[in-house]
């Protein structure tokens, strides 16, 4: 038996302990896949997600039955994601229980609790996923993407935790990481006179905020999300503001480089990298879109590069770029691969009717 407890969004409140108990566990399920603790949140970071302005979170950790409440007793933890704009049908919901202490009903303890606050917002669809060391060969103990592009190992715990559940598997995820200093010289190549780059860092220009505002809402569309249920998740300056405001609270900075179509005047693109900056060595690629009715023109690559450009004077003490991709998106990942990206593990986004 295992106690539930709610993670709460104040620092003072009595159970806030429970952040660092999420934290620890959260670190050893990242240890035991990645074997480091590159993409694991940290408290700061933790405590942001619990008030986001577009999302309502809710975390839970789980402890032995009549343990002490201490972040050392939590073996598990959940958390429940309701989008507050677009896809406001559906619930996003990830567990995690401590490598030490599974297969001891923990993990249906906190799938049951997070499907019940998904059901209680009137949530009807629920997506999670899985994350994999290594992706396996095609064979018998692979499970196939529908997609036709990916594989996750069929006999993983997760695997069959997430079969057993209900959920379906709609697509694989690769996650790659980029080691710096790179040289992309060879990669170069001028745009033309009617593209032009902007970088900014930490904030977006006023002049740019509403073009931003259609290519993130666009990214939530144009992006390849197989059979995931998702719909337009439309954004408008004013989200973007507080967005990069998040961001900050979260303890972190960002770069990104639009792409501008000079003879309209409107972004045609964008790219997009975030960093913890409590953690030099360590940034993650964000977003990166080209519109379609752009495409062709190397924007993507010239984008990417704007950003590694400018990414070796902002933080000069990184050391490796994550990035995730989906499988079946042929075009990014060569631009990644051609870069120099490594595949370092697989990502599999599962779905359920509730």
């Amino acid at each position: 038996m295992v106690d539930l407890v709610h993670v709460p969004a104040e620092p003072d409140h009595p159970d806030a302990w429970t952040v660092e108990g999420t934290v620890q566990v959260g670190d050893a399920v990242d240890l035991a896949i990645h074997g480091s603790t590159d993409i694991s949140l940290d408290v700061p970071m933790t405590r942001a997600t619990m008030t986001e302005p577009h999302r309502a979170v809710h975390r839970l950790v789980a402890l032995p039955a009549g343990s002490p409440r201490t972040p050392a007793s939590v073996v598990g933890r959940a958390m429940i994601g309701l989008p507050l704009v677009g896809n406001a049908h559906l619930a996003v919901v990830y567990v995690g229980v401590h490598p030490h202490w599974r297969r001891r009903g923990i993990g249906s303890a906190l799938w049951d609790a997070g499907l019940e606050i998904a059901r209680a917002a009137g949530r009807r669809v629920v997506i999670s996923d899985s994350s994999y060391r290594t992706e396996p060969p095609p064979g018998p103990d692979a499970l196939e993407s529908p997609t036709g592009s990916g594989r996750i190992p069929a006999d993983d715990d997760a695997t069959r935790f997430a079969l057993a559940r209900g959920f379906t598997l709609e697509q694989v995820v690769r996650h790659s990481v980029l080691d710096l200093p790179i040289h992309v010289d060879h990669l170069r190549a001028a745009p033309g006179s009617d593209y032009r780059v902007h970088l900014m860092q930490d904030d977006y220009a006023p002049e740019w905020r509403e073009g931003m505002a259609v290519l993130k809402t666009r990214m939530s569309t144009d992006a390849p999300s197989a059979g995931l249920e998702l719909t337009e998740d439309p954004w408008d300056a004013a989200r973007v503001v507080a967005d990069a405001a998040d961001i900050r609270r979260r303890g972190q900075g960002f770069l990104v480089a639009v792409v501008e179509h000079v003879p309209t005047g409107t972004l045609a693109g964008f790219s997009m990298v975030e960093y913890p900056l409590d953690r030099p060595a360590v940034v993650y690629q964000g977003d990166t879109l080209v519109l379609r009715e752009h495409r062709g023109h190397g924007l993507g690559m010239l984008a990417k590069i704007a950003v590694l450009d400018e990414l070796g004077g902002v933080r000069p003490a990184a050391q490796r770029i994550h990035t995730w991709n989906a499988q079946e998106n042929a075009h990014m990942l060569a631009i990644n691969v051609a870069l120099g990206f490594r595949q370092a593990s697989v990502d599999a986004e599962w779905q359920r009717p509730l």
